[in-house]
């Protein structure tokens, strides 16, 4: 790296720290917008979510981007573009992030409103500010720590709909990829596997839901006249349930893929505080813990339709209904995945009763390619920028766009990295990002483009 590089580089952690105040006070405008979004960009969430985006395109012009737009497709909150040209001889850098959130849930849950941003203890609190708020103001703040002018190529494409699917974006990149061209890519959207901690996660599981379905009888009979003999629908999807999983809690489907972790993660007292398994009570499964979180299947009743215990009647149920959401293995196709499940259920017949299986959404998974210079790049400035090693891991959770993009442009280089960490409480009540996590961030955001400008200049 030449010695003007590195005295830019140099200055860079005093240059970002100037910028947090503002980056902060922008971070409480943005969270006090209630950018819930819903599947089809219905009417009614119009106004918040626009809210939102000309927010965002006011902080990217500001920050020195051009040409931005707002890109219009069907049902589907619009997504931010636009970007600036790359210097001679310099790469293109595409930056990712949404500006939509979740709902707040029970309200009564919060200790503050969820959509006023409060400075409490070294957080910003508030729904959205670590997922994935925090994780725009970053990318803002690392084009501003260059003034605007950063050493590489810019793209944008800050979306609306992350949380439900993504909409008509999910295979737009595929269908016009020159769109999406870059030699990097930057995601925003995740974070530190816990505080003080700089993180990468290279490994993303899919998504795949199932409905299953199981009735039996025109209406529901008295269970002391008929049960014994009259088939219980719901007796039937529970034992159909049952067979998904071990006696171990493994998941028992044949066909999906489950390999052990390679990278660090969190220890089993870590994740039994941030899952806040009760005391005495088991974790399921067995083996390593990456591959039951990260890098193998796990199947959700996330959903159930039964009578409920303060209404019960003395019946036989004649029908019952759950909604299943299966994690896939990174590197397995998720239908592929889904049709595994949906024929291990057909082949079930609890009592010998057929099932009704409907395939859901699905969404692939992700896993990055790290052997690269640009990985290299980014270990560095994420090390730098805690003043700690790097670490690696998965997440099971699902980024539908990511892997769009990866098929769109299977050349580019994707780091998953951002503000928030392990215990941030995202789509829970009294979420919080810490301003700390926030600031180190956006300074390994901003090093992470000098280096790998430095990088392409040496190659070539």
């Amino acid at each position: 790296m030449d010695a003007p590089d590195l005295e830019r580089l140099a200055e860079l952690p005093r240059l970002v720290a100037g910028l947090m105040p503002e980056l902060t006070a922008d971070l409480e405008e943005l969270v006090a917008i209630p950018s819930v979004s819903e599947t089809g960009f219905p009417e009614h969430t119009h106004a918040a979510l626009l809210e939102a985006r000309d927010k965002v395109i006011g902080l990217f012009a500001a920050a020195g981007c051009s040409d931005l737009d707002s890109l219009e497709l069907p049902d589907t909150a619009p997504i931010v573009v636009g970007g600036m040209p790359a210097p001679p001889g310099a790469p293109t850098v595409l930056l990712y992030s949404h500006y939509d959130v979740v709902g707040p849930g029970d309200e009564s849950e919060w200790n503050t409103p969820p959509f006023q941003a409060v400075e409490r203890d070294g957080a910003i609190l508030g729904r959205g500010a670590a997922d994935t708020k925090s994780n725009i103001l970053a990318l803002v703040g690392a084009l501003r720590a260059w003034e605007g002018r950063p050493p590489v190529g810019v793209k944008l494409v800050i979306e609306g709909q992350e949380e439900v699917g993504g909409g008509a974006l999910l295979g737009y990149p595929e269908q016009h990829p020159e769109l999406f061209a870059a030699d990097v890519m930057l995601i925003g959207d995740m974070g530190s596997v816990r505080p003080g901690v700089p993180t990468l996660t290279v490994a993303l599981r899919g998504m795949a839901n199932v409905t299953v379905e199981v009735r039996t009888l025109g209406s529901a009979k008295h269970s002391g006249q008929y049960g014994g003999a009259a088939p219980d629908a719901l007796l039937a999807l529970v034992r159909a349930l049952s067979t998904l999983h071990d006696e171990h809690g493994d998941v028992a489907v044949k066909g999906l893929r489950r390999d052990p972790w390679p990278g660090g993660g969190a220890s089993e007292e870590e994740f039994r505080s941030l899952a806040e398994v009760r005391p005495g009570v088991p974790l399921i499964g067995s083996g390593d813990l990456g591959s039951r979180v990260w890098s193998g299947p796990a199947i959700t009743v996330i959903g159930i339709d039964a009578p409920s215990v303060d209404a019960a009647l003395n019946a036989v149920s004649p029908h019952a209904r759950a909604l299943l959401n299966l994690r896939v293995h990174p590197e397995q196709d998720a239908r592929e995945a889904q049709e595994a499940l949906m024929a291990h259920l057909r082949r079930t017949l609890p009592y010998g009763i057929k099932l009704e299986v409907t395939a859901g959404a699905t969404g692939d998974g992700f896993a990055a390619r790290t052997e690269s210079r640009a990985y290299e790049a980014a270990r560095t400035a994420w090390s730098a920028a805690w003043g700690a090693e790097t670490v690696t891991v998965g997440s099971g959770g699902s980024i539908p766009l990511v892997s769009s993009l990866s098929r769109a442009v299977p050349a580019a280089d994707i780091i998953l990295a951002g503000t928030t960490d392990g215990y941030a409480n995202i789509h829970g009540p009294n979420e919080r990002v810490l301003l700390d996590e926030f600031g180190k961030a956006t300074l390994a955001e901003a090093d992470f483009l000098g280096r790998l400008a430095a990088i392409t200049r040496v190659e070539s």
